[in-house]
């Protein structure tokens, strides 16, 4: 069969175009996977207030069970420490802070933050209250060994505020980097009271008692979370995100202690 120019042409092109229609095929089915509900194979690295350890690690759980293919890893620490990583530059997908000034302070480093819980603090003592500790101003003995968190990081400023209001001097043996340093030490005996969360002190029931402040004696830390610009994972970071404040992220949350945002 003799082909013209224009039929060696067309030929051609017929042959390319079945060539690479099944190409098109497989490649218009994978971008469908990649689109359809969350991104397979996502890793996710939040940074989080040391405040949220145990129950995030139980949100983290949850939260895998409901996204296969996802998976949540948690860098806990100061709120103070973690706003350092994010202006360093640290590879990271999301933070969630123990307060909204930290938060605030990273603006141009995250997308809008939500408020996902909230929390109180409490008086810290040894197991069974040995000093008979029952208000702030019994901090203020002297022979009592306090410990306070660095004022610097959410629970020392929370901390600071309570005592400044009610007009107590604290001389603290130590000032800790983060809460669970805090609780540490009273649980270890190495101070005979301490400022934590409430939360904080449900964690550790069997080594430390927690003496309640009056609401109106106490200050409210809020827990806002937000997505980080620098994400690779930018759908499922915000997907993460607004998990935190849907029913079951919330109902997990509220079993350990934490306030509605």
């Amino acid at each position: 069969m003799k082909i013209t120019a224009v039929g060696r042409r067309s030929a051609v092109a017929a042959v390319t175009v079945a060539l690479l229609a099944p190409l098109a095929a497989c490649g218009g089915e994978e971008g469908t996977k990649k689109t359809a509900g969350s991104t397979p194979g996502a890793k996710l690295t939040v940074l989080a207030a040391a405040s949220l350890t145990d129950v995030f690690k139980k949100a983290g759980t949850a939260y895998e069970k409901k996204h296969p293919g996802t998976e949540v890893v948690f860098s806990f620490g100061g709120s103070q420490e973690l706003a350092a990583q994010v202006k360093q530059g640290s590879p990271a997908d999301a933070l969630v802070t123990a307060d909204t000034k930290t938060m605030d302070g990273l603006g141009s480093d995250t997308g809008t933050p939500t408020v996902i819980a909230k929390n109180r603090l409490v008086i810290a003592t040894g197991e069974g209250n040995p000093k008979k500790i029952a208000t702030l101003k019994d901090l203020a003995g002297k022979d009592l060994k306090v410990v306070l968190a660095a004022p610097e990081v959410p629970v020392g400023r929370y901390s600071k505020k309570i005592l400044d209001a009610q007009q107590v001097a604290v001389k603290p043996v130590s000032q800790e980097p983060n809460v669970r340093a805090v609780l540490s030490k009273v649980e270890l005996g190495e101070a005979d009271a301490g400022l934590v969360y409430r939360t904080d002190a449900s964690t550790a029931t069997d080594k430390v008692d927690a003496i309640d402040i009056p609401d109106a004696q106490n200050a409210v830390a809020s827990y806002p979370a937000a997505t980080l610009r620098t994400t690779g994972n930018e759908k499922a970071a915000a997907e993460f995100v607004k998990w935190l404040s849907g029913p079951e992220a919330q109902k997990i949350l509220r079993a350990a202690g934490f306030q509605q945002p």
